[in-house]
């Protein structure tokens, strides 16, 4: 499928939020299914790319199926920035994200993610010259502010819509706050009821239940939901959300064969997507989501995320499967 220049979100969409050594291709791929509106791939470093990183170059691939999905890239270089777009357009994505929010401090360290929230005008310039670049659309996802003391997020979102960006994510947090305490969802209301907004306003921050998505799709009228943390392991929960805002009930949970039958199939495009030991390892993050809320699930918890063999994992999976289906789950 080729690329257009005018893609437009679908209306109210679930997003899934980009992480790193997650939301790979085979995670990705699942969550499209499963209920996901759009996809990002993990943060890549424009500072990678221009170095020809092995690691920063996969990044940029993704199945087909995937689609709609952006490439999300960062970096505080306009050079580097520009030759990164243009390699991240030639992955043939549907539209390219700049990276505004990162926290960690490997990205911080060098001037980039939310660190531009300390030098706007910088933040602006990248902007406006990646818009220039790209003939496809580019959005940003940044956070409210640096800390308690410049929560600035009104005033920047302007100038990214004047920088022409074509939608924008929003975490309800301070770099300061890194992923600690509750998401401020006031400031991304304002943005999205600010007159003078124009473009997508998607909210992101402790969505992790299809009644905290309703509860902040109405008091604050954004445009769409991102959910990150709480999809690790468990895509259903898109599945959840939008039959919560749809229908206003819960429908019920996975069954736990069909939790173990996913996350065999994830663990087996995981080792596929990457070599067999780094695929293995990557799964680890995602076993305890898979089988989030089953009593009893402890026993079974540490050898899953010690188990170092292919073999030995689908074996304890089939443990699992049998363990609850006796007991009636």
């Amino acid at each position: 499928m080729k690329k257009t220049t005018d893609f437009v979100f679908p209306e109210f969409p679930l997003l899934l939020a980009p992480m790193e050594d997650v939301t790979n291709p085979p995670f990705r791929l699942i969550c499209r299914e499963l209920g996901a509106d759009v996809v990002y791939t993990e943060f890549i470093s424009s500072e990678g790319l221009i170095r020809d990183a092995e690691k920063s170059k996969k990044k940029l691939g993704f199945y087909e199926a995937e689609r709609p999905v952006g490439i999300q890239i960062f970096g505080h270089n306009e050079e580097s920035m520009r030759v990164a777009t243009e390699m991240a357009e030639a992955a043939n994505p549907d539209f390219i994200d700049l990276n505004f929010g990162c926290p960690v401090s490997k990205v911080i360290s060098k001037g980039a993610g939310a660190a531009m929230l300390r030098t706007v005008p910088a933040m602006i310039s990248i902007t406006s010259m990646v818009v220039k670049q790209s003939s496809i659309p580019v959005t940003a996802k940044t956070r409210i502010g640096w800390d308690e003391k410049s929560k600035n997020i009104v005033e920047v979102a302007e100038m990214l819509q004047d920088a022409g960006i074509k939608a924008l994510t929003i975490h309800g947090r301070t770099r300061a706050q890194m992923y600690k305490g509750e998401a401020d969802w006031t400031l991304i209301g304002e943005v999205k009821n600010n007159p003078r907004m124009t473009i997508p306003v998607f909210g992101n921050g402790d969505i992790d239940s299809p009644e905290k998505a309703l509860e902040m799709k109405n008091r604050y009228g954004v445009d769409g939901l991102m959910i990150g943390r709480a999809i690790i392991g468990y895509p259903w929960l898109f599945r959840e959300v939008r039959h919560f805002l749809d229908h206003g009930v819960r429908i019920e949970p996975p069954l736990v064969r069909e939790r173990v039958e996913l996350c065999r199939r994830h663990l087996g495009e995981s080792m596929k997507y990457n070599d067999e030991r780094y695929g293995l390892l990557l799964m680890r993050k995602h076993y305890g989501g898979y089988f989030r809320g089953l009593p009893d699930f402890k026993q079974f918890r540490l050898p899953l995320v010690t188990a170092s063999s292919y073999t030995d994992i689908l074996a304890i999976l089939e443990s699992v499967a049998k363990f609850y289906e006796n007991a009636g789950m």
